[in-house]
């Protein structure tokens, strides 16, 4: 395992001789300069865990190397540990401010500089792991594939993530609802706050309510896990109405009422709701409540199922057969194009889940490297002009959907320009910007 590198930047060779004795004898590596241009281009030239800074240099002072750290590229950053002769309270507060983890005063300690040194590097470590986490749950939740149904729903996540709307997903089971829950997130202003995500299916009737609301006194419930964040309300068709009734009053007065309290709790969420059902039939049967459905319904984003993207299964297959192979230590694998032709003539009922799960099997079943059409227990059924289409309340939806999907086919030929798009439709270039608007299409082409 690699030692923690340290910089030590201090003017006084006392200071850098000793400090860098008792730090070596610890077993860490260290070098050590004697002023803060000597220790910017160190940090230039190598990547450091840890800088012990004196605040008082010649040239450029600690509190600008300090700056200049916290303003770097580079996302892993060292800590930094101010060091000073003439400590004083103002300065150990301006430091702390502008990124230092701790400030120390001389004439040092050995006990204390190792207690500040270890812990330092702990909280480093912590935050790198953190970070490491964030970006591998970005890659796991990505939205997969480059064919128009998917480019639309990328392009309307885009224009719609930063505003502060509700929103209601639709689709079938396994196409990834959750999957454009998380990126709606993490496109948002509230992208540094929590995602907490409900599945309203899951939970018993007699659970729900407190599992939203919390318990008083005990128990924290969902809305105010998501204070300043995002509530994810997974497959909301299925919430029983009294629940519906309460879910309304939170939303309509941003405050929750933990069971057993009667003390309201104001709260700030962005909730994003999802169903495989359709609402307006189930508002007829009364089911669902139309107040609630209205409230859900302000940004409705629709994700196709997979058997209207297969252009998409080549890339998601690979993903999968990658993710499994990692997981379970095994060879890399690949499909040969037979294999491919399999995959893209299922009609996939259970949708992009259902595809990972035979990668899954794939990645287990098999040993070999290439995976072929015989390896693969699935029927070769072209799709039929029976399979089910997307339910439209309205025909002025079923218009809609027509001309989005007309527009972006164009968009994506003419490789985004819209004036040239505007010209083949035979529209003015802001009739079709005021088209595009309305129909939540973002341009890639200013121009």
């Amino acid at each position: 395992m690699k030692s923690p590198r340290i910089l030590i930047v201090d003017d006084e060779p006392g200071i850098r001789s000793s400090l860098a004795g008792v730090l070596q004898d610890e077993g860490f590596t260290v070098h050590a300069v004697e002023s803060g241009e000597e220790g910017l281009s160190e940090l230039e030239r190598v990547d450091y865990d840890l800088v012990l800074l004196d605040v008082w240099l010649p040239g450029i002072d600690g509190l600008e190397v300090l700056e200049r750290i916290e303003a770097g590229v580079r996302a892993a950053r060292p800590a930094v540990i101010m060091i000073s002769g003439h400590g004083s309270i103002e300065t150990a507060v301006r430091a702390t401010k502008r990124g230092a983890f701790d400030f120390l005063e001389k004439p040092l300690t050995i006990a204390k500089v190792m207690v500040v040194v270890n812990n330092a590097l702990a909280q480093r470590k912590l935050q790198r792991e953190v970070r490491e986490l964030k970006e591998t749950g970005r890659e796991r939740l990505q939205l997969i594939g480059d064919s128009v149904p998917l480019k639309a729903l990328r392009q309307q996540i885009e224009l719609m993530a930063a505003t502060n709307g509700r929103v209601l997903i639709y689709g079938e089971s396994g196409v990834g609802k959750e999957l454009v829950a998380h990126a709606i997130h993490a496109q948002s202003l509230r992208a540094s706050g929590p995602f907490v995500e409900v599945n309203c299916a899951a939970i018993p009737e007699d659970a729900i309510e407190s599992e939203l609301f919390g318990v008083s006194p005990g128990k924290t419930g969902k809305f105010e896990k998501a204070d300043g964040g995002t509530l994810f309300l997974d497959e909301v068709g299925d919430m029983s109405l009294k629940t519906q009734a309460k879910v309304l009053r939170a939303l309509d007065e941003q405050r929750i009422e933990p069971v057993g309290s009667v003390e309201p709790m104001q709260v700030d969420v962005r909730v994003i709701a999802s169903t495989n059902k359709n609402l307006s039939e189930e508002i007829s049967r009364g089911n669902f409540r139309e107040d609630l459905f209205y409230r859900l319904n302000v940004i409705p984003f629709a994700v196709p199922p997979l058997r209207e993207r297969a252009g998409d299964i080549p890339a998601l297959a690979a993903h999968f057969l990658d993710e499994f192979s990692t997981a379970y230590g095994r060879k890399a694998k690949e499909l040969t194009p037979e294999a491919v032709v399999v995959l893209q003539s299922h009609n996939w009922p259970g949708n992009v889940r259902e595809l990972r799960n035979l990668m899954e099997r794939m990645v287990i079943m098999y040993p070999q490297v290439r995976i072929d059409a015989r390896h693969i227990p699935l029927t070769a059924s072209r799709k039929s002009n029976e399979d089910e289409h997307p339910q439209y309340a309205t025909l002025h939806e079923v218009r809609q959907a027509a001309e989005r999907d007309y527009i972006l086919r164009k968009l994506d030929e003419m490789g985004g320009n819209v004036s040239r798009t505007a010209e083949i439709l035979g529209l003015e270039r802001s009739n079709l910007y005021k088209k595009m608007r309305a129909l939540g299409i973002a341009p890639r082409d200013p121009a």
